[in-house]
């Protein structure tokens, strides 16, 4: 199985969806511990995205880019720049490439996942979205290597990233606006993280829908 640009497209479609579906979600969730804008400012940016896909690239690594732009060029605060900097490195770990094998997909989500963590000089832990990205990375990574079809390494991940979601509950933020609150930011499950997952699990649904199983939510 391969990701195609078509594929690829499908999935920006999928995340533009599960964002707006979950739009109030998350901005109640941001509400809690940020300035209660996630959700609009991210709906807002993937309604950008869905406005750039027709005729956006001829490759993957286009199509990504157009995105990325997009995202950085509406949301507002610092996910525009993080959520730009995750497409922006997986469209340089794809650039001129028509399709994706399944290790090729890996190898785009661990690039972009290196640059969020550049980016915003977070880590694992710090109540953020990597809370969500790096296990979910480590689980997709370990799914292919222990040689599971990609429709279960993408759901694998799924999952792995909607745990580190409710991980991220008990956690005392360390990062960005929720850290103002300090010992007062645990408790409450963060927003980044749970779009995260969102992107995550369109990505499963878009290639492999009907094979999630008895998922976890998150």
């Amino acid at each position: 199985m391969s990701v195609t640009l078509g594929a690829m497209e499908a999935w920006l479609r999928g995340c533009a969806a599960a964002i707006a579906a979950h739009r109030d979600e998350l901005t109640q969730l941001d509400a809690a511990i940020g300035d209660a804008d996630h959700g609009i400012n991210m709906d807002r940016g993937f309604q950008a995205v869905l406005a750039k896909l027709p005729g956006a690239g001829k490759d993957i690594g286009a199509l990504l880019r157009a995105a990325a732009m997009a995202l950085i060029s509406t949301v507002g605060g610092a996910s525009g720049p993080l959520y730009g900097t995750l497409l922006l490195d997986m469209a340089q770990a794809t650039a001129g490439k028509g399709e994706l094998s399944p290790a090729e997909w890996k190898g785009a989500l661990e690039a972009g996942v290196l640059g969020v963590a550049r980016r915003g000089k977070a880590r694992r832990g710090e109540k953020t979205m990597l809370d969500a990205l790096i296990p979910a990375v480590e689980e997709l990574s370990a799914a292919l290597s222990g040689g599971a079809p990609f429709a279960e390494a993408l759901w694998r991940c799924e999952r792995a990233a909607s745990r580190g979601v409710r991980d991220t509950i008990p956690l005392v933020a360390t990062k960005g606006r929720a850290s103002y609150l300090g010992e007062r930011s645990a408790g409450h499950q963060d927003p980044g993280a749970t779009s995260s997952h969102l992107l995550l699990r369109a990505a499963a649904e878009a290639w492999a829908p009907g094979q999630g199983g008895n998922r976890d939510e998150g």
